[in-house]
């Protein structure tokens, strides 16, 4: 099926007149999660994880994907006429060397200019014209010509998300935003981005799984603002909501307000990190268009009180759900007849019954052994397999609340852990905790406290290829930026008060099993370690959530480390032991225990 699909591909391409095609793990607005219909590259290649970019020339075709997906892209590409290239290995050439060096000049490689950001093509133009090779920006897109049957556009209807939970109005929001485009001398902001949107106008939807966002645009001027949505999803609240504040528009009329923005001149912000080429080209005219960060970006990775309290709730409700979940299946796996995929549902169904749940944050990764060491597994009817009482299992979920969006992991042992197992999770716990007691001066980026997470692996010679945390949203994207712990998605952006990030160390023995540690936090000021002029700030927990001390070497543990846990244990044993009784109450009380 894949390779019927390549051989239609390049019929087309030929008919375009280009010689390399590539198909983006992204969409118009530059996302992460995409809905059904714009899932180009996994229709093309089969490949279903949520990063990887494909390119198709004339008779080769690779798939670049990052090492949580390599055990997962072998899989799903075998037969395929699709090469693998791991990103981030020594020797993986880029997609712009290897098209560099499979096209002659004069040869021409297409592109729908929706689904690149300005700098990605604009530094791919320049790349390839020292070759000769050509960058065309195609006005439609190639997958969409061949993918006849595929899903039509999301209709769920567009919600309000309500001031009790937002804790900010729309009117707020936007004072906030013209302020900023004053003080940077602009006279409007194109936004781009689904979950900016949603946070700008305080509303919500299904668009797409598991990312409470609606698929829109949105533009911003010092005396008007405009949403461009499907109308079939606007309802009578959402008129209402936004009445005095912004004008609703078709989806579709945003490129004729693009063209009607540019010609009235004036200076026209663009978000350089999620703009995509065509938005760059669409401007072109009399305005002057100004690259930069949005503003949006950092109000809303700092989540207000409300925000913050709507966190903390929620991590309680999820809370429950896991000790419920967790206590469940140390009974029911040893009965027999548990798999990764009914685990998953089990779980799914505790969370269900919480107030304000509104679906999982992700796709659940429920893997046993083995398929632990597969970043991002996740259990198919193929791939599924019984939980037995032996071995590592591995359970990194989530929900998605009205009140604030939660992400865990935890790895447990289904049976009796050996040495090795044992020291490895030991060393991830150690990182784990190492970082969720830092403190760290003001100013502090992720790439610095990325490093503090991976000492105790480093130490004998180990490591993990997925960065330390990624910033979450406030019952939005569970992935959110800027900030990240991480050696690679770190761009720069301090930690500041009010910011939600994982903390998430692990480690991965292919054919064996996986290990990671992850609770969410968020950054308060540290009043006690003010140190003359430097101030400084530190974590604290949101999730609320038993660590398997079966699994843990005290003896690797330093004193303070040991300190912690105990105290961490404490407060999620007072924190929960009201919410959970008779056999919970028990299980609760063991796995929170003093080591």
């Amino acid at each position: 099926m894949i390779q019927n699909r390549l051989m239609q591909l390049r019929a087309l391409m030929a008919e375009k007149g280009v010689q390399a095609y590539i198909i983006p793990s992204t969409d118009p607005h530059q996302s992460e999660y995409l809905p059904a219909f714009w899932r180009r590259r996994e229709w093309i290649s089969g490949f279903t994880g949520s990063a990887g970019d494909v390119v198709v020339t004339k008779d080769k075709a690779g798939l670049w994907t990052d090492s949580r997906y390599f055990l997962q892209a072998k899989q799903q590409l075998e037969g395929s006429g699709i090469t693998l290239f791991k990103q981030g290995v020594s020797g993986t050439p880029t997609i712009t060397s290897w098209i560099a060096d499979e096209l002659s000049s004069e040869e021409r490689v297409g592109v729908d200019a929706r689904l690149f950001n300005s700098r990605e093509f604009g530094s791919m133009v320049e790349s390839w014209s020292k070759a000769g090779i050509e960058l065309v920006s195609l006005p439609e897109n190639l997958v969409d010509l061949l993918w006849s049957d595929g899903p039509g556009v999301p209709s769920e209807p567009i919600r309000v998300h309500p001031l009790r939970f937002a804790g900010e109005s729309v009117s707020d929001k936007l004072g906030k935003i013209r302020r900023e485009l004053k003080l940077r001398r602009m006279d409007a902001h194109v936004v781009t981005m689904l979950d900016a949107i949603a946070w700008l106008f305080n509303i919500r939807g299904r668009d797409v799984e598991f990312n409470p966002v609606v698929i829109a645009y949105g533009i911003v001027t010092m005396d008007s603002a405009m949403l461009f949505v499907h109308g079939t999803k606007v309802t009578k609240d959402i008129r209402a909501h936004l009445d005095g504040q912004a004008t609703i528009y078709e989806y579709d009329a945003f490129a004729d307000a693009l063209t009607e923005l540019a010609e009235g001149g004036g200076r026209i912000l663009l978000d350089s990190d999620s703009v995509s080429q065509w938005v760059a080209e669409k401007l072109e005219g009399n305005c002057e268009v100004e690259f930069g960060t949005s503003p949006i970006t950092i109000l809303k990775a700092i989540k207000n009180e409300v925000e913050l309290e709507g966190f903390r709730n929620a991590h309680v409700r999820d809370g429950v759900s896991m000790v419920r979940f967790l206590c469940w299946l140390e009974k029911a796996v040893p009965a027999g007849g548990i798999t990764e995929i009914s685990a998953a549902e089990k779980l799914a169904g505790f969370r269900a019954e919480n107030e304000y749940f509104a679906g999982l944050s992700f796709e659940t990764i429920s893997s046993y052994g083995p398929h632990g060491a597969i970043i991002h597994y996740g259990p198919t009817p193929e791939t599924d397999v019984e939980l037995k009482p032996e071995g590592i299992y591995l359970v990194d979920s989530g929900g998605q609340y009205l009140d604030g969006t939660t992400d865990i992991t935890r790895t447990v042992t289904l049976g009796n852990p050996t040495k090795k197992q044992k020291e490895l999770f030991t060393r991830v716990l150690k990182g784990h905790i190492d970082l969720a007691m830092c403190r760290f001066p003001v100013g502090t980026v992720g790439k610095q406290l990325d490093t503090i997470a991976r000492l105790p692996l480093w130490e004998v010679g180990l490591n993990y290829g997925h960065g330390t945390g990624h910033g979450v949203g406030s019952y939005l994207n569970v992935h959110e930026g800027p900030q990240a712990v991480s050696y690679y998605r770190c761009i720069g952006v301090p930690f500041m008060p009010g910011m939600v990030t994982s903390n998430e160390p692990g480690f991965y023995l292919a054919g064996e099993f996986g290990i990671r540690i992850e609770n969410l936090v968020y950054v308060v000021s540290d009043t006690e370690a003010q140190s003359g002029e430097t101030a400084f700030n530190r974590f604290e927990n949101l999730t609320v959530c038993p660590i398997d001390g079966k699994l843990v070497d005290v003896s690797l543990l330093t004193d303070g480390e040991r300190e912690y846990l105990n105290r961490y244990h404490r407060w999620v044993f007072d924190t929960l032991s009201p919410l959970v009784d008779g056999y919970e109450l028990e299980w609760l009380k063991k796995t929170t225990k003093e080591l």
